[in-house]
């Protein structure tokens, strides 16, 4: 029977293009339920076998199908080269907050590739199915999962947590959390499991330049280069001045809270 698989959107497109390719996404369509398999309509009859009730096949060009699945899908497999793959969504690319999580994946099945949105966008969580699926490799290049350190715009999603912070402050938190600079992490709600259950999984012991403390007012904003803060209250005007610019606030939902 086949086991399904968790990832954290639920629209996949697998985009293949030759028979082989085809053949390979019989097995990746199985694995992510609700996962539609796009091929060329000279292939009808090869995608129809392999995903049946689960296939649309589309004439012309293989670009000209992007924007459309750029529009309808959360990630999107591409059994495709990754050259061919970087040419073909470079026109259609916007923002990291918006993008579909793309992840490439060659005819063999040896190796799967995050190239786009790789953690909002679920990309490397989407690779690591097809890895378990597969038996593939996971390439992942972004530097807190290569070192399995945290992942900052990941802190909490497993368990419903959002997040407050600008683009900007995302990036400094994140270079700080990687550059192993001192980063505070304060924790005042919500579950404490977030580390063993971390979206892209994570194993051994917190990393040692992040620095926990219970409340807000216990820490010095000068001496850490981010503050990650768990907490559904309300920033203290004491503290919003010193924290601007280096703070990420996360809000537990009321089903995570223990």
């Amino acid at each position: 029977m086949t086991q399904h698989l968790p990832f954290p959107n639920n629209k996949v497109a697998v985009v293949s293009i030759t028979r082989h390719g085809i053949a390979l996404a019989s097995k990746v369509v199985a694995a992510l339920p609700g996962a539609t398999l796009f091929a060329p309509e000279k292939f009808h009859r090869e995608a129809e076998a392999a995903a049946p009730g689960a296939f649309a096949c589309f004439s012309g060009k293989t670009g000209d199908q992007f924007p459309a699945l750029f529009a309808a899908f959360d990630g999107i497999i591409c059994i495709v080269s990754l050259g061919a793959v970087v040419r073909l969504i470079a026109p259609h690319l916007k923002n990291k907050e918006s993008d579909p999580g793309i992840v490439v994946l060659d005819e063999a099945g040896r190796y799967a590739v995050p190239v786009l949105s790789g953690h909002l966008g679920g990309a490397n969580a989407l690779a690591g199915v097809l890895a378990h699926t597969l038996g593939a490799q996971q390439v992942l290049t972004t530097a807190s999962d290569a070192r399995e350190t945290l992942a900052v715009d990941l802190l909490g999603r497993e368990l419903g947590w959002t997040f407050e912070a600008s683009h900007d402050e995302i990036v400094r938190a994140s270079a700080a959390v990687v550059n192993d600079e001192p980063v505070a992490l304060v924790q005042e709600t919500g579950s404490t499991d977030w580390w063993s259950r971390h979206a892209n999984g994570r194993s051994g012991s917190l990393p040692a330049n992040l620095h926990r403390f219970d409340r807000l007012e216990d820490i010095d904003p000068d001496a850490f280069g981010a503050v990650l803060w768990v907490s559904n209250r309300s920033l203290p005007d004491t503290l919003a001045e010193r924290l601007s610019g280096k703070k990420v606030i996360y809000r537990p939902t009321a089903a995570s809270v223990q």
